[in-house]
């Protein structure tokens, strides 16, 4: 495979795989449509979802080395692919690994079994292993030092930063550092989850007559990876030690008499998917507060150790975490990249950094105008995070202290810890209203932040559910039941993003706030599903899973596919984070085959094969990674020129459409429908500048630019919508 440094990088989505002469055979039963032609549910139309997931994380990396992207932005990019790389493994690869053990054999629509996935993972994820430590070393540490920005290591320190060194490593460091010598009184220690560590090889006998030949010294999480060094010793500002430097330089303080022979920093990725059988655990609550506890001590999946480290130090470390030589990664320089990115909030350097931008407000809601008011005239669209989260927050805290507001009710997936929609909940119980929050206990790495959250909210009196056992509530929704008059009238949000103030800043989502009788039914019956029981009803105007989203969205795309046919024009957009759920992908291969053009940008995960003859030569696959994190799902079909446009909190694939509650909900007005599909849709399909193609091998290219001034969608955005 190429490097990322090569001239015009392909990230894969695994090794180009040759179509096989047969996909135009006789279609087997199952494959949609019938007669001749091509066979729809060959594996070699459908690309491995795991190859899939580090093609993006390669699209990723390209970011930090984009010379056109500020200095500490390019440091952020770096640190967000090895943070993706660690979950990756953490649940990816652990996951591959169970289903190797139980021997599980070929079951994704690719063909290719768990073992299968797993060598070719492994080798993917070497190679991007390598490049990020490349990036890191080759472009982003030279520049930084261009920009007077210096990571100091061990080799590096003037006897003035040696001395300074020493006195903090023995003020702050040393004191909280427990050395554990490997003898038969002293095992291994327990090593917890991506935690950094040292195994330090020694020669000597100590106080007592012991000989052990190994130590493990654990660095506490609470100590900072970088360490300034004052600028009268270092000279400069902004120098660092790294933690990893200092203690290795000064580990023989921890074994007085004793020599070291050698210090190897080291450490172990774990699998983190939690198991609760919800079927049986009275709460689960309780269930997942005893599987967090497990969590950072789950099964070993991956190791990295230092370059230098010697092969029997490596040998005997993968042997203790019964890990084999696929599982090791040398890599060349710290053995967390991520924690680097802690220098983007310790220098003070604009200049190294984006634009600060001012998101706006929507015209209706600006000045004096009661948003109430507002909705009852209409509909009010917000694209985040060009347009304010705001008018969501003020509508709570509004809806908290207003008191013909009777009830709220309002799912909470990913809110963060400290959030003004949390404390307006609480503010509203506290008044007396009736409130719900649907919290979704297993958002996953979410989890405990969650179960704070939940306790909060129970203990000042807001009803609490955790949703329906089996099916996690990833629904995006708020409703407020307002006495006006002599009536109860029904206000909602309904959004592609979670209700998190701090990610409607990074991440791009559209949210519709409304008074519309018929979503307020639906949305009330929704919140009936997820509170009460029984069976689901019929919705007005909602769609959602696990009920009628996947039926739905496959009878807009035949119903394209039977217009074409027919000679109408016809047409489908679609904007996702994945997509891999094969019934699906079968049904846009017949569409293409009836000749609709199709236009997709899929951010990760793609599990089609676009532009291969007789097969997908209508459809478009394009990736847009870029300042923002693309997030907004949006599927607009032709519909005989009635166009059909949803925004969704659901992707195409199985968990969203079968083991999830979601919610897609149509933009009616035409304002707002035509802003969605232009903002949300054409901008990025015309995007020159943060694009990558998907090509009918497998593999991704980027976009080359078709004029001396790239396009940049998420910058028309800025220039439209916000104040910068």
């Amino acid at each position: 495979m190429a490097s990322p440094h090569d001239p015009a990088p392909p990230p894969t989505a695994g090794r180009p795989t040759d179509l096989p002469a047969d996909t135009r055979g006789e279609r087997p039963a199952g494959a949609g449509g019938s007669g001749n032609g091509p066979d729809l549910a060959s594996p070699a139309l459908y690309l491995n979802r795991e190859l899939s997931l580090l093609a993006f994380n390669r699209r990723v990396l390209y970011q930090a080395e984009d010379a056109s992207i500020p200095l500490l932005e390019r440091l952020r990019f770096l640190a967000i692919c090895s943070t993706n790389l660690d979950e990756f493994f953490e649940i990816r690869v652990a996951g591959l690994k169970q289903q190797i053990e139980v021997g599980v054999g070929a079951t994704a629509a690719d063909g290719l079994s768990p073992a299968e996935t797993l060598a070719r993972v492994s080798s993917e994820a070497h190679e991007l292993v390598d490049a990020q430590y490349r990036v890191f070393n080759q472009d982003l540490l030279p520049a930084l030092q261009a920009q007077g920005i210096r990571l100091v290591f061990r080799g590096q320190w003037t006897d003035a930063v040696a001395a300074w060194a020493r006195r903090h490593c023995r003020e702050a460091v040393l004191p909280v550092l427990t050395p554990v010598g490997l003898d038969p009184a002293h095992p291994f220690p327990s090593i917890s989850n991506k935690s950094l560590n040292f195994i330090v090889s020694l020669r000597g006998r100590d106080a007592f007559g012991r000989s052990s030949r190994n130590a493990i010294v654990q660095a506490p999480r609470l100590l900072p990876r970088l360490i300034r060094i004052p600028k009268d010793v270092a000279g400069s500002e902004n120098d660092f030690l790294t933690l990893s430097g200092m203690i290795h330089e000064h580990v023989g303080e921890l074994f007085p008499g004793m020599t070291v022979t050698g210090c190897h920093p080291f450490r172990v990725t774990r699998d983190s998917d939690l198991w609760v059988d919800e079927e049986e655990v009275d709460d689960l609550l309780r269930a997942l507060q005893g599987e967090l506890r497990r969590r950072n001590f789950g099964d070993a999946v991956r190791l990295e150790v230092s370059s230098s480290c010697p092969d029997e130090i490596a040998h005997f470390l993968l042997h203790h975490f019964e890990l084999g030589e696929g599982d090791l990664y040398r890599v060349d320089g710290p053995v967390n990249l991520h924690r680097c990115s802690a220098l983007f909030d310790l220098v003070d350097r604009p200049d190294l950094k984006e634009q600060p931008f001012v998101p706006a407000l929507p015209r209706a809601l600006r000045g004096d105008a009661d948003i109430f008011d507002v909705l009852r005239a209409g509909d009010v669209l917000l694209h985040h995070p060009f347009e304010s989260f705001a008018p969501v927050v003020e509508l709570l805290q509004r809806a908290a202290r207003d008191p013909a507001v009777l009830a709220i009710k309002i799912t909470l997936y990913r809110t963060g810890t400290a959030s003004p929609l949390t404390d307006a909940l609480l503010e509203a119980a506290r008044n007396g209203k009736e409130v719900t929050a649907v919290v979704e206990l297993r958002a996953r790495f979410d989890e405990e932040a969650n179960i704070d959250i939940a306790t909060r909210l129970q203990q000042a009196g807001v009803r609490v559910v955790y949703g329906i056992v089996g099916y996690k509530a990833h629904s995006k929704m708020m409703l407020l039941i307002r006495r006006e008059g002599d009536r109860l009238r029904r206000y909602v949000h309904l959004g592609t993003g979670n209700y998190h103030p701090r990610n409607t800043r990074a991440y791009t989502d559209f949210g519709l706030l409304s008074s519309d009788e018929a979503l307020g039914d639906d949305v009330h019956a929704m919140f009936q599903q997820l509170t009460g029981l029984g069976r689901a009803g019929s919705l007005r105007k909602l769609v959602q899973s696990p009920f009628t989203l996947h039926e739905r969205v496959l009878e807009l795309i035949r119903f394209e596919a039977d217009a074409a046919r027919a000679g109408r024009p016809s047409g489908i957009r679609a904007k996702m984070n994945s997509l891999i759920e094969p019934e699906t992908i079968r049904a846009l291969y017949e569409a293409s085959c009836a000749g609709v053009p199709i236009d997709l940008v899929v951010r990760g995960i793609c599990g089609l094969r676009p532009g291969v003859p007789g097969v997908s030569e209508t459809i478009h696959v394009r990736s847009i990674v870029g300042r923002f994190l693309e997030h907004a799902r949006i599927f607009d079909f032709h519909h005989d020129g009635r166009p059909v446009t949803l925004c969704a909190s659901a992707d195409w694939m199985p968990r969203n459409f079968f083991h999830r509650v979601e919610t897609a909900f149509p933009i009616e007005n035409p304002a707002l429908r035509e802003r969605v599909v232009e903002e949300g849709l054409m901008l990025y399909l015309k995007d020159d500048s943060n694009a990558w193609e998907l090509l009918p091998d497998g593999t991704w290219t980027k976009v080359v630019p078709s004029s001396t001034e790239p396009f940049c969608a998420q910058i028309e955005l800025l220039r439209r919508l916000t104040r910068v």
